[in-house]
């Protein structure tokens, strides 16, 4: 039988229950964008269909993994979405635009939107962003967000062995990929280098 929820239930709950996880979900939907812009909406998606399926929230389970699995799904069927649809241009607009513009208007400037580029060197950024999409959530949960096993294979929803599995290739692929930025950089231990 689906429970009913009063409005002032609804959201008691909501804010008790979803709010407290806001800026980690915000975290992981940069990570899985890559774009800040992107992120906030799929922030909004999430947090939007969190309250619309409150009621599908059982008290007392896991909220986080809740959250992620919405948040991952929404992020996938967007993905999927804008695979199916072409990326449209109106000739018109595209026209009128170098019909109207004065050079010193145009100025060329490159804004990163991923908040991690500012954090982390551009070879250790590069590396990480030619993982597969599974790697990369998994090595981002494990090793940057501090989760543990049993919580990742809660949010991504696969085996455990299957989380350990992903985190040991990934670590494999990230070595080999810096190995030579370490030893540049004085990461490597002494005994590694020999």
């Amino acid at each position: 039988m689906e429970k009913i929820l009063t409005d002032e239930e609804k959201y008691s709950d909501f804010n008790s229950e979803v709010i407290p996880h806001r800026n980690m979900l915000k975290r992981y939907a940069v990570k899985l964008t890559r774009d800040y812009d992107n992120s906030e909406d799929l922030l909004q998606d999430t947090l939007l269909k969190a309250f619309r399926f409150l009621k599908s929230y059982e008290k007392g389970t896991n909220v986080k993994a809740w959250l992620f699995k919405i948040m991952q799904n929404s992020f996938i069927n967007d993905c999927r979405k804008n695979v199916k649809q072409a990326d449209k241009v109106d000739y018109d607009d595209v026209q009128n635009f170098y019909e109207n513009i004065n050079g010193e208007d145009v100025k060329i400037t490159h804004y990163r939107q991923d908040e991690f580029e500012n954090v982390l060197n551009d070879e250790i950024y590069k590396a990480l962003s030619v993982l597969p999409d599974e790697f990369l959530t998994t090595i981002l949960l494990c090793d940057i967000e501090g989760y543990t096993y049993k919580e990742i294979s809660d949010f991504v929803g696969c085996p455990i062995g299957t989380i350990r599995s992903r985190l040991h290739r990934t670590r494999k692929i990230l070595y080999s990929q810096l190995y030579e930025y370490a030893n540049a950089n004085g990461y490597l231990r002494k005994r590694e280098q020999k």
